[in-house]
């Protein structure tokens, strides 16, 4: 379904399966296929495809940040008038954490899956979402990325985060492309210690090694700075990405069931 936002931007809200409220939000440059992969049975996903992502308009690009699109979610739920479980995979994963951090009245329970973002903004993690921005910026291609350190680095030690990037190469419009990488990556949550601490709702985290961007080292950072927060650490989408998705549907049933 079509959401219009107060500045005219049309975004598309996809809903599917059937029972209690979760809104799963996409990663960076993700859409709504990212988040039904995950996603496990019995419940009804609602995923609002940030702007410039999936079905989205993009809009004015200068408005393209954390807070804007989770000022948009804020009023989704409003529009639908539920009170959901509340997560998302990276980018998806900062939106949850700053809704549950500013609006906590419209969410009771929170998913925090692969988080790429703590409270710090521009974390050094995401410095090759950044590094391919400025290369799409300047018409590079991505045989010139293979070239770089980034994509070196990468290869061995993360080749899923290495996948990704390349195929920003090939997302469309480039213009929009670059300007998420660009400047989500250069954003925050806009959170902090004080904000984590003061959160008094249940929460999962999930995190997997092998993961340049979305460490599992941040990922248990955050277990240790939230009341109560749970951990599941779960096979590495880079080993094998069937087992990846279900330990994860596994993980987040879990957590579901037990709310």
């Amino acid at each position: 379904m079509t959401f219009i936002t107060a500045d005219g931007v049309r975004l598309n809200l996809d809903i599917g399966g059937d029972g209690p409220d979760l809104i799963f939000q996409h990663g960076l440059c993700g859409d709504r296929t990212q988040a039904a992969q995950v996603v496990p049975d019995g419940v009804r996903r609602l995923t609002l495809e940030c702007r410039g992502h999936g079905l989205s308009e993009a809009g004015p690009l200068e408005r393209l940040s954390l807070a804007q699109f989770t000022d948009d979610l804020a009023n989704v739920i409003l529009r639908k008038g539920i009170r959901p479980v509340v997560g998302g995979i990276s980018m998806g994963a900062a939106i949850s954490l700053r809704l549950a951090v500013r609006r906590p009245d419209l969410m009771h329970a929170l998913v925090l899956a692969r988080p790429a973002w703590g409270t710090e903004a521009a974390p050094a993690n995401m410095a090759p979402n950044a590094e391919v921005g400025e290369m799409l910026a300047r018409g590079e291609s991505v045989g010139e990325f293979d070239e770089t350190n980034t994509a070196r680095m990468l290869a061995s030690s993360a080749p899923d985060n290495l996948a990704s990037l390349r195929g920003f190469f090939s997302r469309e419009p480039r213009r929009v492309t670059s300007a998420l990488l660009r400047q989500i990556s250069m954003d925050g949550p806009g959170v902090n210690e004080s904000d984590l601490s003061a959160l008094n709702l249940p929460v999962l985290v999930i995190g997997h090694e092998r993961d340049h961007v979305h460490p599992l080292g941040l990922a248990e950072d955050l277990v240790r700075a939230i009341p109560g927060a749970r951990l599941a650490r779960i096979t590495p989408k880079a080993d094998h990405p069937e087992v990846y998705r279900n330990d994860f549907r596994a993980a987040l049933a879990a957590f579901l069931k037990g709310l």
